[in-house]
Protein backbone atom coordinates (compact mmCIF):
# COMPACT_ATOMS: atom_id res chain seq x y z
CA UNK A 1 0.00 0.00 0.00
CA UNK A 2 1.81 3.46 -0.93
CA UNK A 3 2.56 6.12 1.70
CA UNK A 4 -0.17 9.09 1.74
CA UNK A 5 1.18 11.75 3.73
CA UNK A 6 -1.53 13.31 5.97
CA UNK A 7 -1.68 16.84 7.48
CA UNK A 8 -2.31 17.64 10.91
CA UNK A 9 -2.90 20.70 13.08
CA UNK A 10 -4.86 22.63 15.52
CA UNK A 11 -8.08 24.26 13.64
CA UNK A 12 -8.62 27.81 16.11
CA UNK A 13 -12.52 27.64 15.51
CA UNK A 14 -15.49 28.36 17.82
CA UNK A 15 -13.20 30.00 20.72
CA UNK A 16 -11.30 26.19 21.23
CA UNK A 17 -8.22 24.21 19.39
CA UNK A 18 -9.81 21.63 17.46
CA UNK A 19 -6.95 18.67 16.58
CA UNK A 20 -7.99 16.91 13.07
CA UNK A 21 -5.75 15.02 10.69
CA UNK A 22 -6.40 14.79 6.93
CA UNK A 23 -4.88 12.58 4.58
CA UNK A 24 -5.96 11.46 0.51
CA UNK A 25 -8.09 13.15 -2.62
CA UNK A 26 -11.42 12.40 -3.37
CA UNK A 27 -15.16 12.65 -1.77
CA UNK A 28 -14.78 13.42 1.64
CA UNK A 29 -14.78 10.92 4.27
CA UNK A 30 -15.81 12.37 7.60
CA UNK A 31 -14.55 9.68 10.63
CA UNK A 32 -16.15 10.81 14.20
CA UNK A 33 -15.39 9.11 17.63
CA UNK A 34 -17.04 7.22 19.84
CA UNK A 35 -17.45 9.17 23.39
CA UNK A 36 -15.03 6.60 25.15
CA UNK A 37 -12.21 7.04 22.51
CA UNK A 38 -10.38 10.07 20.15
CA UNK A 39 -9.68 10.27 16.67
CA UNK A 40 -6.63 7.08 17.22
CA UNK A 41 -10.15 4.78 17.36
CA UNK A 42 -9.79 5.17 13.64
CA UNK A 43 -6.27 4.24 12.95
CA UNK A 44 -6.91 1.39 10.97
CA UNK A 45 -9.53 3.18 8.78
CA UNK A 46 -7.83 6.25 8.19
CA UNK A 47 -4.69 4.33 6.90
CA UNK A 48 -7.38 2.43 4.27
CA UNK A 49 -9.74 4.21 2.84
CA UNK A 50 -7.19 7.18 2.57
CA UNK A 51 -6.01 5.28 -0.57
CA UNK A 52 -9.40 6.48 -2.40
CA UNK A 53 -10.98 9.25 -0.54
CA UNK A 54 -10.11 12.75 1.27
CA UNK A 55 -10.51 11.20 4.76
CA UNK A 56 -10.72 13.45 8.24
CA UNK A 57 -10.66 12.43 11.44
CA UNK A 58 -10.50 14.71 14.43
CA UNK A 59 -10.85 14.54 18.24
CA UNK A 60 -14.52 16.25 19.24
CA UNK A 61 -13.55 19.13 21.38
CA UNK A 62 -12.70 17.74 25.21
CA UNK A 63 -11.11 14.42 23.62
CA UNK A 64 -7.27 13.66 22.65
CA UNK A 65 -5.92 17.01 21.42
CA UNK A 66 -8.65 19.25 21.77
CA UNK A 67 -8.71 20.90 25.08
CA UNK A 68 -11.87 21.65 26.69
CA UNK A 69 -12.42 25.36 27.29
CA UNK A 70 -15.06 27.43 29.15
CA UNK A 71 -18.13 28.31 27.47
CA UNK A 72 -20.90 27.10 25.89
CA UNK A 73 -19.99 24.97 22.83
CA UNK A 74 -22.14 21.90 20.54
CA UNK A 75 -20.12 19.63 18.76
CA UNK A 76 -22.34 20.16 15.63
CA UNK A 77 -21.03 23.85 15.75
CA UNK A 78 -17.90 22.51 15.85
CA UNK A 79 -17.91 19.91 12.92
CA UNK A 80 -19.30 22.79 10.42
CA UNK A 81 -16.80 25.45 11.55
CA UNK A 82 -14.36 22.70 11.09
CA UNK A 83 -15.53 21.60 7.63
CA UNK A 84 -15.45 25.15 5.87
CA UNK A 85 -12.24 25.82 7.82
CA UNK A 86 -10.87 22.88 5.60
CA UNK A 87 -12.74 23.49 2.94
CA UNK A 88 -14.34 20.66 2.50
CA UNK A 89 -17.15 21.43 0.04
CA UNK A 90 -17.94 18.37 -1.64
CA UNK A 91 -21.18 16.42 0.01
CA UNK A 92 -18.83 14.26 2.43
CA UNK A 93 -19.94 10.53 3.53
CA UNK A 94 -19.79 10.69 7.77
CA UNK A 95 -18.93 7.71 9.47
CA UNK A 96 -19.48 7.90 13.37
CA UNK A 97 -19.41 5.61 16.26
CA UNK A 98 -21.88 6.04 19.46
CA UNK A 99 -21.81 9.41 20.32
CA UNK A 100 -20.19 10.22 17.18
CA UNK A 101 -23.09 8.41 15.18
CA UNK A 102 -25.34 10.76 16.86
CA UNK A 103 -23.54 13.76 15.92
CA UNK A 104 -23.31 12.59 12.60
CA UNK A 105 -27.02 12.23 11.99
CA UNK A 106 -27.78 15.61 13.21
CA UNK A 107 -25.64 16.92 11.01
CA UNK A 108 -26.87 15.49 7.80
CA UNK A 109 -30.49 16.31 9.19
CA UNK A 110 -29.14 19.83 9.78
CA UNK A 111 -27.51 20.44 6.32
CA UNK A 112 -28.68 17.86 4.01
CA UNK A 113 -27.16 19.00 0.91
CA UNK A 114 -23.35 18.39 2.78
CA UNK A 115 -24.07 14.76 3.35
CA UNK A 116 -23.82 12.10 0.64
CA UNK A 117 -23.93 9.00 2.64
CA UNK A 118 -23.88 7.88 6.60
CA UNK A 119 -22.50 5.52 8.32
CA UNK A 120 -23.46 4.96 11.97
CA UNK A 121 -21.37 2.85 13.92
CA UNK A 122 -23.11 1.25 17.71
CA UNK A 123 -25.11 4.29 17.55
CA UNK A 124 -28.16 5.55 18.14
CA UNK A 125 -30.79 9.31 16.61
CA UNK A 126 -30.18 11.68 19.25
CA UNK A 127 -33.35 11.54 21.64
CA UNK A 128 -34.16 7.94 21.70
CA UNK A 129 -35.35 6.63 24.48
CA UNK A 130 -35.78 2.56 24.81
CA UNK A 131 -36.86 0.63 27.96
CA UNK A 132 -33.98 -1.96 27.89
CA UNK A 133 -31.87 -3.50 30.65
CA UNK A 134 -28.38 -1.37 31.62
CA UNK A 135 -25.66 -3.12 32.82
CA UNK A 136 -25.01 -3.22 36.26
CA UNK A 137 -21.31 -2.15 35.71
CA UNK A 138 -22.64 1.35 34.91
CA UNK A 139 -23.52 2.04 38.59
CA UNK A 140 -20.09 0.77 39.65
CA UNK A 141 -18.59 3.19 36.80
CA UNK A 142 -20.49 6.16 38.90
CA UNK A 143 -19.63 4.75 42.04
CA UNK A 144 -15.78 5.08 41.13
CA UNK A 145 -15.90 8.44 39.37
CA UNK A 146 -17.93 9.81 42.48
CA UNK A 147 -15.09 9.23 44.55
CA UNK A 148 -12.30 10.28 41.69
CA UNK A 149 -11.20 7.02 40.87
CA UNK A 150 -10.78 7.74 37.54
CA UNK A 151 -8.48 4.54 36.67
CA UNK A 152 -10.97 2.97 37.99
CA UNK A 153 -13.63 4.61 36.18
CA UNK A 154 -11.64 3.61 32.86
CA UNK A 155 -11.51 -0.41 33.54
CA UNK A 156 -14.84 -0.62 34.23
CA UNK A 157 -15.93 1.15 31.07
CA UNK A 158 -13.57 -0.93 28.95
CA UNK A 159 -15.42 -3.61 30.30
CA UNK A 160 -18.39 -2.81 29.19
CA UNK A 161 -17.53 -1.09 25.91
CA UNK A 162 -14.69 -2.78 24.73
CA UNK A 163 -14.75 -6.17 26.38
CA UNK A 164 -18.45 -6.14 26.03
CA UNK A 165 -21.42 -8.25 27.36
CA UNK A 166 -19.94 -11.97 27.53
CA UNK A 167 -16.19 -11.42 27.03
CA UNK A 168 -13.63 -11.44 29.65
CA UNK A 169 -10.56 -8.72 29.15
CA UNK A 170 -8.50 -12.04 28.25
CA UNK A 171 -10.53 -13.16 25.43
CA UNK A 172 -9.99 -9.83 23.49
CA UNK A 173 -7.31 -8.24 21.53
CA UNK A 174 -4.40 -6.69 23.79
CA UNK A 175 -2.99 -4.30 22.08
CA UNK A 176 -6.61 -2.40 21.23
CA UNK A 177 -7.97 -2.60 24.60
CA UNK A 178 -5.15 -0.52 25.91
CA UNK A 179 -5.69 2.07 23.16
CA UNK A 180 -9.15 1.53 24.16
CA UNK A 181 -8.40 2.01 27.94
CA UNK A 182 -6.03 5.00 26.86
CA UNK A 183 -8.31 6.87 25.06
CA UNK A 184 -11.12 6.84 27.28
CA UNK A 185 -8.96 7.33 30.48
CA UNK A 186 -7.41 11.13 28.42
CA UNK A 187 -11.45 11.87 28.14
CA UNK A 188 -12.06 11.68 31.88
CA UNK A 189 -9.19 12.99 32.72
CA UNK A 190 -10.42 16.36 30.34
CA UNK A 191 -13.74 15.82 31.87
CA UNK A 192 -12.72 16.23 35.28
CA UNK A 193 -11.15 19.68 34.43
CA UNK A 194 -14.99 20.73 34.39
CA UNK A 195 -15.00 23.47 31.69
CA UNK A 196 -16.55 23.99 28.80
CA UNK A 197 -21.08 23.36 28.75
CA UNK A 198 -21.94 21.55 25.79
CA UNK A 199 -25.51 21.88 24.37
CA UNK A 200 -27.89 19.91 22.54
CA UNK A 201 -26.71 19.88 18.54
CA UNK A 202 -30.22 20.08 16.81
CA UNK A 203 -33.29 21.79 18.54
CA UNK A 204 -34.99 18.60 17.74
CA UNK A 205 -33.54 15.47 18.20
CA UNK A 206 -33.18 13.43 15.36
CA UNK A 207 -35.77 10.67 16.47
CA UNK A 208 -38.24 13.37 16.05
CA UNK A 209 -37.03 13.56 12.23
CA UNK A 210 -36.15 10.18 10.80
CA UNK A 211 -38.43 10.39 8.27
CA UNK A 212 -36.69 13.16 6.84
CA UNK A 213 -33.48 11.15 6.21
CA UNK A 214 -33.67 10.41 2.37
CA UNK A 215 -29.70 8.97 1.98
CA UNK A 216 -27.91 5.98 2.09
CA UNK A 217 -27.89 5.00 5.62
CA UNK A 218 -24.91 1.89 6.94
CA UNK A 219 -25.91 0.89 10.54
CA UNK A 220 -22.87 -1.48 12.01
CA UNK A 221 -23.09 -3.14 15.53
CA UNK A 222 -21.13 -5.30 17.39
CA UNK A 223 -23.09 -8.17 19.00
CA UNK A 224 -21.02 -8.12 22.44
CA UNK A 225 -22.41 -4.61 22.66
CA UNK A 226 -25.11 -3.54 25.42
CA UNK A 227 -28.87 -3.90 24.79
CA UNK A 228 -29.74 -0.89 23.81
CA UNK A 229 -27.43 -0.27 21.05
CA UNK A 230 -28.48 -3.46 19.73
CA UNK A 231 -32.06 -2.17 20.19
CA UNK A 232 -31.44 1.16 18.67
CA UNK A 233 -30.05 -0.93 15.87
CA UNK A 234 -33.38 -2.38 15.43
CA UNK A 235 -34.84 0.83 15.76
CA UNK A 236 -33.07 2.38 12.92
CA UNK A 237 -33.69 -0.49 10.77
CA UNK A 238 -37.23 -0.08 11.42
CA UNK A 239 -37.65 3.90 10.79
CA UNK A 240 -34.96 4.56 7.89
CA UNK A 241 -36.29 2.99 4.72
CA UNK A 242 -32.88 3.56 3.58
CA UNK A 243 -30.99 1.84 6.50
CA UNK A 244 -29.47 -1.35 6.31
CA UNK A 245 -27.64 -3.39 8.83
CA UNK A 246 -24.53 -5.42 9.78
CA UNK A 247 -23.42 -7.45 12.98
CA UNK A 248 -20.13 -8.37 13.58
CA UNK A 249 -20.16 -11.07 15.84
CA UNK A 250 -16.80 -11.24 18.27
CA UNK A 251 -16.94 -7.28 18.78
CA UNK A 252 -18.47 -5.18 21.30
CA UNK A 253 -18.86 -0.90 21.33
CA UNK A 254 -16.18 -0.64 18.84
CA UNK A 255 -16.26 -2.85 16.45
CA UNK A 256 -13.63 -1.31 14.15
CA UNK A 257 -10.97 -2.36 16.85
CA UNK A 258 -12.03 -5.86 17.32
CA UNK A 259 -11.68 -6.85 13.78
CA UNK A 260 -10.88 -3.78 11.41
CA UNK A 261 -10.12 -6.15 8.07
CA UNK A 262 -14.07 -7.41 8.50
CA UNK A 263 -15.39 -3.73 9.85
CA UNK A 264 -13.55 -2.41 6.64
CA UNK A 265 -15.33 -4.92 3.83
CA UNK A 266 -18.57 -4.26 5.27
CA UNK A 267 -17.92 -0.35 4.96
CA UNK A 268 -16.23 -0.97 1.10
CA UNK A 269 -19.40 -2.65 0.21
CA UNK A 270 -21.59 0.04 0.99
CA UNK A 271 -19.94 2.33 -0.05
CA UNK A 272 -19.55 0.89 -3.49
CA UNK A 273 -23.28 0.90 -3.92
CA UNK A 274 -23.47 4.06 -3.01
CA UNK A 275 -21.05 5.24 -5.39
CA UNK A 276 -23.13 3.30 -8.16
Amino acid sequence: MPEIRSESGLAAINNALIHYEIAGQGQPFVMLHAGVADNHQWNNEFTYFTQRFRVLRYDLRGYGKSEPVAGKYSHLQDLSALLDYLQLDHPAILMGCSMGGGLAMDFALANPSRVKALIMVDSGPTGLKLDVPAPAKFEAAEQAYQAGDLDRVAEIETQIWFDGMDRTPTQVNQAMRQLAYEMNRNALSLEARGLGKRLPDAQVPAVERLGELRLPLLVIVGAQDIPYIQAAADFMLEKIPSARKATIQDAAHLPNMDHPEEFQRIVDAFLEEVAA
